[in-house]
């Protein structure tokens, strides 16, 4: 398929995006930017399209990576810490103790073990949304209701809370 060809057929499908972006940015100005970024990155890529393929669903991928990508971005970026409680060790005349990483690596050790020790129906969702996935996609990936993915998550935070007890501050 020559360039000229591939544009053609890109710039024909390129109108049927503006919906789905409305739908994912839920800003008409961001999804004009998210559908004109997406064909920046089809037109860089296209030796990676196989012809004969579906060009819609390639299209839709790109769109929605991007935006996922740019919606990881911008929260990292926002979340801010507070470093006040930090801030009174700093130019005082004491002196403070370092410590190793031993006791890190018991706390990571038992949330770890705690983890395992969940139930399989409850593990699989928690960890699931813990490395990112959204509620929906958990629904869609295990294909049971929303609903149940969030009773789940909540069940296993609340048997984990239980379990690691004994590293509540406020006990």
């Amino acid at each position: 398929m020559t360039a000229i060809e591939f544009n053609n057929l890109i710039q024909a499908v390129a109108q049927s995006l503006n919906p789905a972006a409305m739908n994912l940015t839920r800003n008409s100005d961001d999804a004009k930017d998210l559908v004109q970024e997406t064909m920046l990155k089809a037109l860089n890529n296209k030796d990676k399209f196989k012809a004969g393929t579906n060009l819609k669903a390639w299209l839709y991928t790109i769109m929605r990576n991007t935006f996922i990508n740019n919606y990881n971005k911008i929260t990292k970026r926002s979340s801010n810490i507070d470093s006040s409680d930090y801030l009174k060790y700093l130019n005082t005349d004491e002196n403070y103790v370092t410590q190793n990483k031993g006791t890190a690596t018991f706390v990571m050790n038992d949330i770890n073990k705690a983890i395992e020790n969940l139930n399989e129906e409850h593990r699989t969702p928690f960890m699931m949304y813990y490395v990112g996935y959204k509620y929906l996609e958990i629904a869609e990936k295990l294909n049971i209701p929303i609903g149940t993915v969030k009773n789940r998550i909540h069940i296993a935070r609340k048997e984990l809370k239980r379990v690691l007890n004994v590293y509540n501050q406020d006990a």
